[in-house]
């Protein structure tokens, strides 16, 4: 169960922190405040409860990792549900303060940062350009992920290029989509926007897993699948752990 409820509060960190940046503070931050306020959300989220849950707080990552095989199936279907809920939670607050404003605030009016193609996208990207931008930038978190929490990697520091990629995702796809790459934080906005956010959300679910399942597809040709762990045993290696790990390898190349 802790592993479920740190889900809840770590998409609910990341959809408020950053969807919140958006609707409060976007006209003042811009995109790049914007991208830097979801790259933040999940760069602390990874530390607080990676630990305790691997921080997937995205569908999308966690599908990645049950392909890749490093999460135990048995906790996919609570992680989406965590997610999820983590999710509306954080836009419903999120709204709640957005009509503390004077004149009130209408998230169908106002947009409330829900992700869009054609005339709802920030620029009037096409549904085909944005299907395409969220896999192609979903692929490179979920590979970010499953490259940054290997058994190879630096211990202790796969927060980093998670968060500096959730940033960089941001400056490209904020343009075409508001960028997702994330199904649960797409749910949370678009279910308070109605009409069009939901009518739209389809592309949001469907092309982050495509996207996930991409990732997953390319780390399995070029990782030796003997060297996988799970992203939580990642997050809690101790540098001793990883001697002993690099020691026994050693000794299996001299056989």
């Amino acid at each position: 169960m802790k592993r479920y409820i740190a889900e809840c509060v770590g998409t609910f960190v990341l959809v408020f922190g950053g969807c919140g940046s958006a609707v409060l503070a976007g006209s003042k931050i811009g995109f790049l405040g914007v991208s830097l306020a979801f790259g933040l959300s999940l760069l602390a989220m990874a530390y607080a409860i990676g630990p305790i849950s691997g921080c997937h707080i995205n569908p999308a990552v966690t599908v990645g990792l049950l392909l890749s095989k490093k999460m135990d199936a048995k906790y996919a279907v609570g992680y989406f549900i965590s997610q999820i809920i983590g999710a509306i939670v954080a836009a419903g607050v999120l709204l709640l303060i957005a009509k503390g404003l004077p004149a009130g605030y209408d998230p169908a009016v106002g947009g409330f940062a829900a992700n869009g193609y054609g005339e709802h996208s920030p620029t009037g990207y096409s549904l085909g350009a944005a299907f395409l931008v969220e896999v192609v930038l979903t692929a490179f978190l979920v590979l970010t992920v499953l490259g940054a929490t290997d058994v190879s990697a630096p211990v202790g520091f796969a927060g980093i290029p998670i968060g500096l990629v959730l940033v960089l995702i941001h400056l490209v796809g904020i343009p075409v989509t508001n960028t997702s790459v994330n199904p649960a934080r797409s749910i949370g906005p678009a279910l308070f926007v109605g009409g069009w956010a939901l009518s739209q959300l389809w592309l949001f679910i469907i092309a982050p897993l495509i996207g996930a399942g991409l990732a997953a597809g390319v780390y399995m040709m070029i990782r030796e699948p003997e060297a996988l762990i799970t992203s939580r045993q990642a997050e809690q290696a101790l540098e001793s752990q990883q001697a002993e790990r690099n020691r026994g390898r050693d000794r299996r190349g001299q056989r």
